[in-house]
């Protein structure tokens, strides 16, 4: 029998079984903690392995990220996660050092300090005039003059800075930022999405440079992100192995061909019976719009590196001149477990591309010296991937629930929350079910 947590037994027949189609963060999130409340649940993962975007490779001996390698730290959802799943002393921040943005005229600059999403609180301040010139800051500061209208007026983040702060503020510094934090444009972005708090700071405050400042003073003191030492992939370890010791049942290579109100079929015809949980945006139907990131992860040998010259990485302006990456995360640079663990000289870089390079090699390379301008010596190791991320998911089937991309839900931080939030919905009208049962004697037998 499932035990309640006030440490009863709900009688088994009175609990329905729970069927998570993907073993993602969402999936695994929303399984652990349902298994923890002594609700049945099964793990239904496609491929041979979970985690989905919680990812690693080892390159050149290290066991490193390749997709997922940081989260954001607001309302500090995922570090209350990691302390559950015993790793809590493990939670890094990064290396104080700024991330840069290279402009359409390939020039480079460090991101605004005071900033959300690249969005500057201060237009008129000495790095926002450095980044894009004192006559776009002119045009940016005109955001304090004009009435603020509700966040709803605005189509998307795009819509929002160019209507309030101008085109230069929006294609030199938001631009490069969401493409690459979000693999899109500021103008396919909802506002809800680019930044949850968003919409509410621009309630509160009447210009959008005072809604960032608002969002920045509400922020954990520090860095806006933090990671895992030993790599964010982590996450999916621990919570698989949780979720399984608490009773979850883990199928691997189940293939979902068939969702509905009443469970699952797979691809070999075994129908299963349960409450559908979709976490994995494909069992839905085809996505509406979907996007491709190949991120290339790569170790070498580069002593110029070691002044860090972009500091813990570059966001690159779309047609910036002979760069073909639209991101640079400089992981030694950006996380001392990661510097630790390789000699001096030696490097850890990620770089993301809109689609696979023909020689991913020789293109990293070049564009490494492009983004830093420092000498690059042979590449010791490199590891290629291609990540497919869902823009906007088919809407779940009639008594389906979904969860993560599933949902239209992004980044680790809103995943995280979203799907223990819905957990914690399915356990209470679990917990009504057992209360009724045990008012009328429970089930027979």
């Amino acid at each position: 029998m499932p035990l309640l947590p006030d440490g009863s037994f709900a009688p088994a027949s009175s609990r329905p079984r729970v069927l998570v189609v993907g073993g993602g963060a969402a999936g695994l999130v929303i399984a652990r903690d349902l298994a923890r409340a002594g609700v049945a649940v099964t793990i239904l993962e496609a491929s041979d392995r979970v985690g989905g975007q919680l990812a690693s490779a080892r390159v050149d001996g290290l066991e490193v990220d390749t997709a997922a390698e940081s989260f954001a730290t607001r309302n500090g959802t995922v570090a209350a996660l990691a302390a559950e799943l015993g790793l809590g002393e493990d939670l890094v921040r990064p290396l104080e050092r700024p991330a840069w943005v290279i402009g359409a005229g390939g020039r480079a600059h460090p991101l605004p300090a005071a900033s959300v999403l690249g969005i500057p609180g201060d237009p008129l301040a000495h790095d926002v005039a450095s980044a894009i010139g004192r006559l776009r800051t002119w045009r940016a500061a005109l955001d304090r003059l004009s009435p603020l209208r509700p966040p709803e007026a605005y189509r998307s983040l795009g819509d929002l800075v160019r209507r309030r702060m101008g085109a230069g503020v929006l294609t030199e510094l938001v631009a490069p930022v969401v493409r690459g934090v979000y693999s899109t444009t500021p103008d396919e972005l909802p506002l809800a999405l680019a930044s949850p708090g968003l919409p509410d700071a621009l309630r509160a405050n009447r210009s959008l440079g005072a809604a960032v400042l608002t969002l920045r003073a509400a922020s954990a003191a520090g860095s806006q992100v933090a990671g895992l030492r030993g790599g964010v992939h982590r996450l999916a370890t621990a919570l698989a192995m949780d979720a399984a010791a608490h009773g979850a049942r883990i199928i691997l290579g189940a293939r979902v061909t068939g969702v509905d109100a009443t469970g699952v079929t797979l691809a070999d015809g075994e129908v299963l019976e349960g409450r559908v949980v979709i976490a994995a945006a494909s069992a839905a139907g085809p996505a509406p719009r979907t996007r491709a990131i190949t991120v290339a992860v790569a170790v070498l040998d580069a002593p110029d590196l070691d002044a860090a010259p972009r500091g813990t990485g570059a966001l690159i302006t779309s047609g910036a001149p002979g760069i073909t990456a639209r991101a640079l995360t400089h992981s030694s640079a950006k996380w001392a477990w990661v510097a630790d663990s390789l000699p001096t000289g030696r490097h850890l870089v990620r770089l993301s591309y809109d689609e696979l390079p023909d020689d991913p090699e020789a293109t990293v390379a070049a564009d490494l010296r492009a983004v830093t301008g420092a000498r690059v010596g042979p590449i010791r190791d490199l590891h290629v991937r291609t990540w497919t991320r869902t823009l906007q998911a088919a809407p779940a089937p009639p008594g389906g629930i979904a969860v993560g991309e599933a949902a239209g839900t992004t980044g680790l931080a809103g995943i995280v929350a979203a799907a223990r939030a819905r957990a914690q919905r399915i356990i209470g009208e679990a917990d009504s079910t057992d209360a009724k049962a045990a008012r009328s004697g429970g089930t027979e037998g």
